[in-house]
């Protein structure tokens, strides 16, 4: 009896822990334009000061950004997505290193190397939505 009271009375399916809206490559593009922007700043300013500051920032946006695209690999995409785009997981690792060259760096052209990858990443992503 007591196993029919606690029994669940509606069963329930989902193929993700929330609604796939709520992924979006947008949020790494947002911190890896700050990596860059910071990167500029840090170029123009000779106050050690505000460079400390700067690689600080510049270093927390860069692992933000590293977070969302990791996010994006292990939780988003998907067996059929990296059947049709081979390039994917190549991509994605080439992005996190990007990244992680731009974290570790004060030029600029690193965090454009990110931005450019993560731009593609954006292309994929939203090829995937329409499918």
């Amino acid at each position: 009896m007591l196993s029919r009271l606690f029994a669940p009375k509606v069963k329930v399916s989902a193929h993700c822990d929330l609604p796939c809206g709520v992924y979006d490559p947008a949020q790494a593009r947002i911190e890896a334009e700050s990596v860059k922007a910071v990167q500029e700043k840090y170029q123009a300013n000779e106050d050690p000061h505000f460079r400390a500051r700067a690689t600080v920032i510049k270093e927390q946006r860069a692992e933000l950004a590293k977070h969302h695209i990791s996010v994006l690999w292990s939780d988003y995409f998907k067996p059929p997505h990296f059947e049709k785009y081979p390039e994917l997981h190549q991509l994605v690792n080439d992005t996190l290193k990007a990244l992680s060259a731009a974290k570790a760096s004060t030029d600029p052209a690193t965090g454009q190397k990110a931005l450019d990858l993560i731009a593609r990443v954006d292309e994929i992503f939203w090829e995937t939505k329409k499918a």
